[in-house]
């Protein structure tokens, strides 16, 4: 009931009138002198008062067009005393560094939240830790935004305003972070490489992001792990896995360390699809992140990775019940042989910062990223297609009657890549008298590839084998006459690739505020530059090619009683190719395959305000996407194959809006929309639709929790997409194929009993003190029981010249339990 009213009250106020309160906000985080975020500082202006969290993180409530004095006081620090006036609605930033040798008393310029000037979206990263989801995480998280889509909830991957899985950065600490190579499923990712107990920041882009982030088209995802303050520990257990993370400090908090552990087993969702399999999944992994800090002007981290997803699939049965309800047919598949994949993963990164001046900094980042990858699979499937019985009251009711068509498919690889990418980089950040800020970087990046590719793939209908559709061979009229050409392989791909890609890149860029009139105005002004060679065995014709990528974002804060920001973005994105771009649909590297270039324009409009007497947000973003040299390809569930020949123009353009708030006291929840369309136009044969063009989004992230039984919250993750093209056969010319998925619908709910909801009130020796937190949950994946697709099984029956398209099926409804604990 609670959760319907609220919906209701949101409906109402989009149609409504916003009422106003006379309140401002100012949020912040607090740091020491040593940049470390510091907990349990009191935050008070003698009438109201907040804590600070153990990221630094506050907010407070103070009232409007008055001077207020807030103190910020710990019982190890020195306290700060700074004085305010704010404006209606206002909701600003400060983020004072809290001295142990000395007060600060001062009247303080305040400046708008950073990440709001730029458009940058942040992340609780407490939200990541709770929301429920088949692969839970950032990435499930960033599914319930706007413009961002997948259709496979197996899969860590996600495509951003048209993009596709290879075109999003992500960064954790500064560093790059790679995606495997080989994957071809959801189900055989595993582990994203962020793990989320480790996690303090999370911010997101998706376009029009500045030059400082390095060349993809599409997004931006940076992440940082937290620096601990003081031990901790966490633990976390289900059907799914588990994972434990620990907080180390020394005594003299010259060094601290957070390592994570995690395991993964997704039997239960797998399990959970039509193809009753053997399968035998091992996905694990460590990471940990160390600081040391010897001196206030310098400090030194590492970060580090070790995983290893060992993959064993042996597919026994699979009945899938497609056609309509006058005509339903069945598929029946029998399967023999398995798949054996293995993919590990060492990566490590060393960060060395050093402070100049008050104003100035330089960072020095050393990287090395090595993955070795097998995949192989010897598959027989043997099928048969038959009508069902509809007879209600018969004694076969529901049973295949009658066989329409047989046939077989044996699929075959021996894959294998080794991979070894290595960068350095340093970067500076210059401050004049807080008056502009300018931020450079160059950067080297080496990438050795060595990759085998042996796959393909026979057919046969009723004993007949069909002939590839890309070749001339001769006509195939078998039974009735009989076939005297070749045989050969429905598809068939061989190829040996060893090459080596040298990068040199760099950027600079330029931040100032000014004000226009009484208006506060933000402008950021940059350029990026990429140089990229391709060399290797039977490479002779590669050349040098080199991009440049002028960007810009403006923001505008009008002097308004209402709290609002504009901010227009544009600017060049180059996507120079990386190994996968560079090979073609054969598996031959084509050295000469130009960068992808997209020019953005992104206007939008961020409103803060109040509902119910509570802050709420409103973004809305409007963009257009032009794109050129594009690389087209096929997508085949995350496995992407592109044509690597720049043959292809391409536009994107859609309208973004997101409400977030707390619709219940005290949790942020919010609703988000999302309008596509992109379309590309290949040697000049016409626009159609690009495999991305998800035409409509809807996403929900929500919180609540019962009144009388506050310790029980409820948390529910709801994404609805519109079909995406994909329903055609991978072989097919997309211009004679345009058919698309169906809607791709799924809700995750989670309850949760939080034990230490009333550790405030408990004795100080009561056991539950122990622990920041201590909750018992339980969780529905797929609650509606969805059949989602995402891709067609292509069926071929010689006698009929037809072709069926059955949907695969992602999984259904599955329940979960989950144990969490943190020190």
């Amino acid at each position: 009931m609670r959760t319907k009213i609220n919906l209701l009250s949101l409906l109402f106020v989009l149609i409504s009138f916003v009422s106003y309160a006379q309140t401002a906000k100012i949020t912040g985080v607090i740091l020491d002198e040593k940049n470390n975020p510091v907990e349990g500082v009191l935050i008070t202006d003698k009438v109201n008062s907040t804590k600070s969290t153990k990221e630094g993180f506050y907010v407070l409530e103070l009232p409007v067009n008055q001077k207020v004095v807030l103190v910020f006081s710990h019982p190890a620090y020195k306290k700060i005393t700074a004085s305010f006036q704010l404006k209606q609605y206002e909701v600003l930033e400060y983020n004072p560094v809290i001295s142990s040798t000395f007060e600060q008393i001062d009247d303080v310029i305040i400046t708008n939240n950073k990440r709001r000037v730029q458009g940058i979206i942040s992340i609780d990263p407490e939200v990541i830790r709770k929301i429920p989801g088949a692969n839970a995480g950032v990435e499930s998280i960033l599914k319930t935004f706007a413009g961002v889509n997948n259709n496979n909830e197996l899969s860590s991957g996600y495509n951003v305003r048209g993009g596709n899985y290879d075109e999003n950065l992500v960064y954790v600490n500064e560093v790059e972070i790679y995606r495997p190579f080989l994957v071809r499923s959801g189900q055989q990712e595993g582990l994203s490489f962020t793990n989320t107990d480790l996690v303090q920041n999370v911010d997101f882009s998706a376009g029009g992001f500045q030059a400082k982030f390095g060349d993809k088209l599409s997004s931006v995802l940076d992440i940082t792990y937290r620096t601990p303050k003081k031990f901790g520990a966490s633990f976390e257990a289900s059907f799914l896995g588990g994972s434990a993370s620990v907080d180390l400090i020394s005594k003299n908090k010259k060094w601290t360390a957070i390592t994570g552990i995690r395991y993964r087993d997704n039997s239960l969702l797998v399990n959970s699809q039509e193809t009753q399999t053997n399968y035998t999944p091992t996905f694990a992994d460590v990471q940990t992140n160390v600081n040391f800090t010897p001196s206030d002007k310098w400090q030194f981290s590492f970060l580090g990775n070790v995983s290893q997803n060992r993959y064993v699939y042996q597919p026994l049965t699979r009945q899938t019940n497609f056609g309509t309800v006058s005509e339903p047919i069945a598929l029946l598949i029998f399967y023999d042989g398995q798949e054996n994949d293995k993919y590990q993963t060492l990566f490590g990164a060393v960060k060395t910062t050093f402070s100049a001046t008050e104003n100035s900094n330089y960072k020095l980042i050393l990287s090395t990223y090595h993955t070795q990858e097998q995949e192989h699979y010897d598959i027989d499937a043997a099928y048969f297609l038959g009508e069902v019985d509809t007879s209600i009251g018969s004694e076969t009711f529901g049973d295949v009657t009658y066989s329409r068509g047989i046939g077989s498919q044996l699929n075959h690889a021996r894959n294998d890549l080794d991979a070894l990418i290595t960068n350095i980089e340093i970067k500076g950040n210059h401050n004049a008298k807080k008056k502009f800020q300018i931020d450079w970087g160059l950067k080297y990046t080496r990438e050795d590839i060595r990759d085998r590719i042996v796959e393909w793939e026979v057919i046969d209908s009723a004993g007949f084998s069909i002939n590839p559709p890309i070749i001339d061979l001769p006509v195939n009229d078998q039974p009735y006459n009989p076939y005297v050409g070749p045989l050969v392989p429905f598809q068939d791909l061989r190829a040996t690739n060893f090459i080596t890609i040298n990068r040199f890149s760099g950027y600079t860029q330029f931040n100032t505020k000014t004000t226009l009139g009484e208006n506060e105005f933000w402008i950021n002004a940059g350029v990026r530059a990429h140089n990229w060679t391709v060399s290797g065995d039977d490479i002779s014709n590669a050349k040098s090619q080199t991009v440049f990528s002028p960007r810009a974002q403006f923001s505008l804060k009008p002097n308004w009683k209402q709290d609002m920001v504009f901010r227009f973005s544009t600017g060049f994105y180059y996507q120079p190719p990386f190994y996968r771009e560079l090979r073609d649909q054969d598996g031959v590297v084509q050295p000469n395959v130009k960068a992808q270039q997209s020019v953005h324009f992104v206007l939008s409009n961020d409103y803060n305000f109040k509902m119910w007497n509570r802050p709420f947000k409103l973004v809305s973003e409007a963009y257009y996407k032009d794109m050129n040299d594009v690389n087209t390809y096929t997508l085949e569930n995350v496995r992407i194959r592109y044509r690597a020949n720049n043959d292809a123009t391409a536009y994107a353009y859609g309208f973004d809006a997101r409400i977030n708030g707390e619709f219940v006291p005290g949790t942020e929840s919010w609703f988000s929309f999302g309008y596509l369309k992109t379309e590309e136009n290949q040697d000049n044969k016409g626009f159609i639709a690009r495999p991305t063009d998800q035409l409509l989004k809807f996403g929900i992230l929500f919180q609540d929790y019962m009144p009388n039984i506050p310790n029980l919250k409820l948390y529910l993750n709801l994404v609805y997409n519109t079909g995406l093209p994909g329903g055609s056969p991978s072989y097919a010319d997309v211009y004679q194929y345009q058919s698309r998925l169906r809607d791709y619908r799924r809700a995750d709910i989670g309850f949760s009993y939080v034990f230490t909801e009333k550790n405030a009130s408990r004795p100080d020796g009561h056991w539950l003190k122990k622990f920041k937190d201590l909750s018992l949950g339980f969780e529905i994946f797929n609650m509606f029981n969805n059949q989602n697709a995402i891709t067609n099984t292509w069926v071929r029956d010689a006698y009929t010249k037809n072709q069926y398209g059955i949907p695969n099926y992602m999984t259904t409804r599955v329940f979960n339990l989950k144990l969490s604990a943190r020190l």
